[in-house]
């Protein structure tokens, strides 16, 4: 899986996972943090979760521009200064009032912005790691391990967010709303350390910086692909037809910090035992990686040292895994740890899903990333409709609240937890297909000229996709959940069926 993978691949990978921790930890909490701090009703602090999820993933189009004049490598650094003050903003508790709410849209902007410089541009310098002759048959899989890394940081940002939290009102003694504060300023340790990563490991991704100087020398070593107007135009509007496409798988997927985090915190039970308890417990999924990547060591190993090793590895996993049940045990759920799921699910199940497409590729049978992407949609749709049938019969969120719209009567309904989980491993099986092979296809296809710009292009089709989250938020307590979630079951298979009938136009540049 990691063999025969250019080393820089391994240092922008790291440098994303602190990155994406922080970000995701302050994600995990910011809906509710939203409702709590500043009363906002569901539809306003969707609006403004949307909002910003737009902007991190808009503003990646203004930094590939940039990046295409300035250079990669400039912009990435420039983002993450950027980054931080935003998130240093946010970590100020500064109450609840509307000065408080001003310095906090200030602080998204910043974050916002910062991320554009960042993103885009870390991940056209991984997809340059593949020019060299010697990688070029490695960029799908390169990308799946980069998409991999940035899951990790994913992995842990809930239980931090969670714990810090707590931590901030028991041990330190703030109230609740302020106590959010900290787990924001965990993001801003994360960028001390992604940026110290990126500088330690440089001199492995350096060429890939662009910049003028840069530029020339690469140019000179390498000359970029010559293509004639009509191709170039062929590409871009292939990249557009995608781009359109991956607008609704998104709008479908970032439910997960808004409707699908309201409906575990109002509708699911709120504690679990046995098993099911130990779901819950990020160390005990961590232990089920180490458990799935071993065994792929145990039967991939060429030597008998090496599965030793891997047979050790799993046998401690498993033993761990003994000492943590508790039968009769009970633990408290909160609501933002059903996020830990998704990048739980992706970490696990890339070396899966990268066996699979490397079987089908020595048959000659994988798919085009199209048609995986076309299959990603119809994988989100299967999802939402589980989530449509295990809501029949709940009631309407309008009726769990008084008159100004805060929750009475939470957790009567006690759907299983079992509900959420499921769907969260349904989605990433779509994500798997969409989002690390639409990034490849990205960086293959786009014209030399305009691989920053076309890198943006992709995170303005997310940013218009997480705007349209805020349906989610619209959505709840307006209409039964069963027809919120089938409007999500309805967009993906539409963008299904129209990427299936571009498939023919979308092959023919790949």
């Amino acid at each position: 899986m990691f063999e025969g993978q250019p080393k820089g691949l391994f240092a922008l990978a790291l440098a994303n996972t602190g990155e994406r921790f922080g970000y995701y930890t302050m994600l995990a909490v910011f809906a509710l943090f939203l409702r709590a701090n500043y009363g906002l009703s569901p539809a306003l602090a969707g609006t403004i979760y949307s909002a910003f999820l737009m902007l991190v993933y808009f503003f990646p189009l203004i930094g590939g521009i940039m990046a295409d004049k300035f250079g990669f490598g400039k912009m990435v650094t420039t983002g993450i200064v950027i980054m931080f003050a935003g998130y240093l903003l946010l970590s100020v508790p500064l109450g609840g009032d509307t000065t408080a709410l001003v310095v906090m849209l200030a602080a998204l902007l910043l974050i916002g912005f910062g991320t554009g410089l960042f993103k885009g541009n870390l991940q056209v310098m991984v997809g340059d790691l593949y020019n060299d002759e010697q990688y070029k048959d490695k960029r799908d899989s390169g990308f799946s391990i980069f998409y991999m890394a940035i899951n990790i940081g994913a992995l842990f940002a809930p239980t931090a967010a969670i714990k810090i939290k707590e931590y901030a009102e028991t041990a330190l003694g703030y109230s609740s709303n302020d106590a959010y504060h900290f787990s924001f300023a965990v993001a801003c340790a994360s960028l001390i350390l992604s940026i110290a990563i990126y500088y330690a490991f440089r001199s492995t991704f350096r060429h890939t910086e662009g910049g003028t100087k840069k530029a020339k020398a690469a140019d000179t070593a390498a000359p970029a692909e010559e293509l004639t107007k009509e191709e170039t135009k062929q590409r871009i509007v292939a990249l557009c037809l995608v781009f359109a496409v991956v607008i609704f798988f998104w709008m479908a997927f970032h439910q997960n910090g808004l409707s699908l985090t309201y409906f575990a915190d109002e509708f699911t039970a709120q504690s679990a035992d046995g098993l099911q308890a130990m779901c819950f417990n990020v160390w005990n999924l961590v232990a089920v990686i180490f458990i799935v990547y071993a065994l792929f060591s145990l039967f991939q190993s060429k030597t008998g040292k090496g599965k030793a090793i891997s047979a050790v590895v799993i046998a401690i996993a498993l033993a761990f895994l003994f000492l943590q049940y508790d039968e009769n045990g009970s633990i408290s759920v909160s609501a933002p740890i059903f996020q830990q799921f998704n990048p739980f699910y992706v970490v696990a199940l890339t070396p899966v899903s990268m066996a699979i497409f490397g079987w089908l590729a020595a048959k000659g049978k994988e798919p085009s990333a199209p048609r995986k992407i076309a299959y990603g949609m119809i994988v989100a749709a299967v999802a939402y409709a589980l989530m449509a049938f295990g809501s029949f019969g709940l009631p309407t969120p309008e009726t769990m609240m008084d008159a100004d719209g805060n929750p009475v009567g939470k957790h009567v309904a006690d759907v299983t937890p079992n509900l959420l989980i499921m769907v969260y491993l349904v989605l990433t099986f779509g994500e798997l297909l969409l989002s690390p092979m639409g990034i490849s296809f990205v960086s293959k296809v786009a014209p030399p000229k305009y691989k920053g710009m076309m890198m943006g292009g992709w995170f303005v089709a997310t940013a218009i996709g997480n705007q349209l989250v805020v349906v989610g938020g619209l959505l709840w307590g307006a209409v039964p959940l069963w027809v919120c979630w089938s409007v999500f079951l309805g967009v993906c298979l539409v963008a299904a069926i129209f990427m299936f009938a571009m498939m023919k136009r979308l092959e023919k540049v790949c």
